[in-house]
């Protein structure tokens, strides 16, 4: 399939960026929040009706360039043997890891099928829209797995263990890059043409930290996808300057926070690797004026920069409007790009 995202990915210039967001499967969407009134998010997800559905619900009500997969990055340790609810605060497990007990994990892949078969359905639907799929980054599926009160946000549990811990901790970051390799296998066989790792919370430990111990698990996770020929996208959120260490045998493109200019970005990271973020997307709380002022600002660098994809820094809030949202996507889509 050919598509400007895809095209841009594989490192062809196009006439424009494209664009599309995290967490754009939901929401903000009118149209999904419907949907909630009657289905929980869970069932959703499980439905492969309902789950392609919300799939494709931002190509038509946002017109980006790409669906991304709906699930949850707490699928992986579902499958390990932790028992994931959705409560409305948030995500727990109901026997989170603590001390001593991650001895109790297990891998079983067929508690994963049921997003095989979400993906074949989605595939058999979106046409000529391409599909990204997706796993969480090791150090943030870790700190997730210690979670036993929804209400409780920070990972202070998580990371007293990842401190006091070290070689337990090693031992199921290594279970989850066995998991998440097998999860990945099976995304691209059933349909992904892109495949993006979420390493969200990258910032909890220093980066040098992450680069030395974790690095090298979630590279071992992104070139399963590119041994497959599935392009890959790394997301490691607040690494700062670790950004030095992202070349292109990690990843042919690496999605950049908000917390950071495009452009110092674009000086640290390997010139072989493209770019992709960055907008702060509280950014849509600005008025429409206030808006076009701001990508006018980002005019200079995609037309200097042809490996860029417009994102945000992180995914939509709740409340964001969708017709601004509508409105940045238009704008996009018609300025002139110089190129």
């Amino acid at each position: 399939m050919s598509s400007i995202f895809l095209d841009t990915i594989k490192g062809k210039s196009c006439s424009r960026p494209p664009v599309w967001f995290m967490r754009q499967a939901g929401r903000i969407l009118p149209s999904y929040r419907k949907l909630k009134e009657n289905h929980h998010f869970y069932d959703m997800m499980k439905d492969p009706e309902l789950a392609s559905e919300v799939t494709l619900l931002p190509i038509n009500d946002l017109g980006v360039d790409s669906a991304i997969l709906f699930s949850d990055i707490l699928v992986i340790p579902d499958a390990l043997g932790l028992e994931l609810i959705f409560t409305k605060n948030g995500p727990k497990f109901t026997n989170a890891l603590s001390e001593g007990s991650h001895n109790q994990l297990d891998f079983v892949p067929q508690k994963l099928d049921y997003i095989y078969t979400n993906i074949k359905k989605t595939v058999e639907k979106k046409k000529d829209t391409p599909l990204i799929g997706f796993c969480g980054g090791p150090l943030t599926t870790f700190l997730f797995m210690f979670r036993g009160d929804e209400t409780q946000k920070s990972f202070k549990d998580a990371i007293k263990f990842f401190y006091n811990n070290r070689k337990e901790s090693v031992k199921i970051i290594e279970l989850i890059t066995e998991a998440s390799i097998d999860y990945v296998k099976n995304q691209v066989k059933s349909g992904i043409e892109c495949f993006q790792l979420f390493e969200t919370y990258c910032g909890s430990i220093p980066y040098d930290l992450y680069e030395e111990l974790i690095l090298p698990y979630s590279k071992k996770i992104l070139n399963t996808a590119k041994e497959l020929g599935c392009s890959t996208i790394f997301f490691p959120k607040d690494f700062s300057l670790g950004l030095k260490s992202i070349n292109n045998e990690i990843c042919d493109f690496v999605s950049i926070d908000w917390t950071m200019k495009l452009d110092d970005a674009r000086n640290l990271v390997d010139d072989k690797v493209g770019l992709q973020g960055n907008m702060d997307p509280r950014i849509f709380y600005y008025s429409e004026p206030e808006i076009k002022n701001y990508l006018e600002t980002l005019s200079n660098f995609g037309k200097k920069n042809h490996d860029w994809v417009f994102n945000l820094g992180h995914g939509f809030l709740p409340d964001i409007d969708y017709k601004k949202v509508q409105n940045v996507v238009n704008w996009i889509k018609t300025k002139n790009w110089g190129r």
